[in-house]
């Protein structure tokens, strides 16, 4: 009987802890709390990325057509120089004395043209008084204008010597920067066969250009005259801006990866970007800068069947949807006849679940751009809706396994976890 009695008495502990556990310690079921975000106006694009290189717009090597060893240099690395402006000398001496050696063989000649000249008046008098016969006379004429033709003859390589000798000169052929400097005074420079090159000018560096190298998976979204930004490692914290102005049609082969080579102006009137930087390209092939958006997880969200406790779950009809679909079709058929189909933004259809009282209905979107984390919505919603992006269940999942513990349980102390808010985000450019 004693036994019977504590059996008992055990029996009303446990029931009564239960009792006391399930009204006044259990957590209570809390509702299911939706994500969910008004569709907003903003901008969104489609870009492609790629990498290139720094370079003039424009840049002049400045070579040598003569052989010689270089006797003086009046410009250097990073030298401004103007049109016309000194900037190296060759040594002289054997050019200043080939040209004396032609102008000698010239006052020779121009002596030989004199005397031949004389004999010829003299022959001619003769002739014409019948003193001397018409051979002697042809002769004389023979030698003069032989003696002209030596003249000439001679004055074109005194010409050729005066030109070669102000070769040794060499000018800048325009304004610009010098960028690179090859030679150093006394070194000998050899014309023979190629002419060497001295110095690279550029015209002007506050006129710079990106080859950029585009992927061929992406360069047939590359047209002229896109915006492109980009930036320098030197700069990580400028944005830089630019102009697609050409696409060049030559392949460029590494590594089985064909890119093709395309061209950005770059201004550069603060001088700080430079020859040779890397630069990471962004190139924007779609914008809009008033697009209707939603969140593109918006479109991957399905309602779960525990939605179905607190909502109405209303999907898509499916006579409704064909003729929707139908309607659809001939409005982008009319749409499309006023347009370039380049002009044409790729339209996709999808769906997307509507917020609406205590109903959650699926409907049927028109979408155009996408970025990944925003999508461009052309007809389907307007402002006033309230889509449904995602379902906050984890977190109360995690709330609630932290809190249902047995009041027999030793109880640890510490703060309650902070929620999260779902508010809507906010969208920027």
């Amino acid at each position: 009987m004693k036994r019977f009695k504590v059996i008992s008495i055990i029996l009303l502990l446990v029931l009564a802890g239960a009792a006391i556990w399930f009204y006044k310690f259990r957590e209570t079921e809390k509702p299911i709390e939706l994500e969910t975000e008004q569709p907003q106006y903003g901008y969104i694009a489609k870009s492609v990325t790629a990498t290139g290189t720094l370079e003039p717009v424009d840049t002049v090597s400045v070579g040598s057509q003569e052989s010689g060893t270089i006797k003086a240099i009046y410009a250097d690395f990073n030298s401004k120089v103007r049109k016309g402006q000194l900037i190296a000398e060759l040594d002289k001496s054997l050019l200043t004395a080939q040209a004396d050696q032609y102008k000698a063989n010239l006052q020779v000649a121009k002596s030989q043209l004199i005397y031949a000249q004389s004999t010829f008046d003299r022959q001619n008098l003769l002739y014409q008084t019948g003193a001397i016969s018409k051979a002697d006379f042809e002769t004389a004429q023979y030698n003069l204008n032989s003696a002209k033709a030596t003249v000439a003859s001679v004055q074109a390589q005194v010409n050729a010597a005066d030109k070669n000798l102000s070769y040794a000169n060499i000018y800048s052929p325009v304004d610009g920067v010098v960028m690179t400097r090859n030679v150093s005074m006394g070194q000998t420079v050899a014309a023979s066969f190629n002419t060497p090159t001295l110095f690279v000018i550029a015209k002007d560096i506050k006129k710079m250009q990106v080859q950029g190298a585009v992927d061929q998976a992406d360069i047939g979204n590359v047209t002229q005259n896109q915006r492109v930004t980009f930036t320098v490692d030197a700069y990580p914290d400028d944005i830089f801006k630019g102009t697609v102005e050409e696409i060049r049609l030559e392949p460029t082969v590494s590594a089985n990866v064909v890119t093709y080579t395309t061209i950005i102006s770059a201004p550069n009137d603060n001088l700080k970007l430079k020859p040779g930087m890397t630069a990471n390209i962004t190139v924007f092939t779609k914008e809009e800068d008033s697009a209707l958006l939603i969140p593109a997880k918006a479109l991957k969200f399905k309602p779960d069947e525990s939605l179905s406790k607190q909502y109405k779950i209303i999907p898509l009809n499916v006579d409704s949807s064909a003729q929707h679909r139908s309607h659809q079709n001939r409005n982008d058929s009319s749409a499309k006849k006023g347009k370039d189909s380049s002009d044409v933004v790729k339209k996709t259809r999808g769906t997307v679940w509507v917020l609406q009282g205590d109903s959650i209905v699926q409907k049927r979107v028109i979408t155009g751009l996408n970025d990944d984390t925003n999508v461009e919505i052309l007809r389907g919603l307007t402002v006033n809706d309230v889509v449904v992006t995602a379902m906050k269940t984890e977190a109360a999942k995690s709330k609630s396994s932290t809190t249902q513990k047995s009041p027999f349980m030793p109880q640890r102390g510490g703060g309650n976890r902070p929620s999260t808010g779902s508010g809507n985000k906010p969208q920027g450019k």
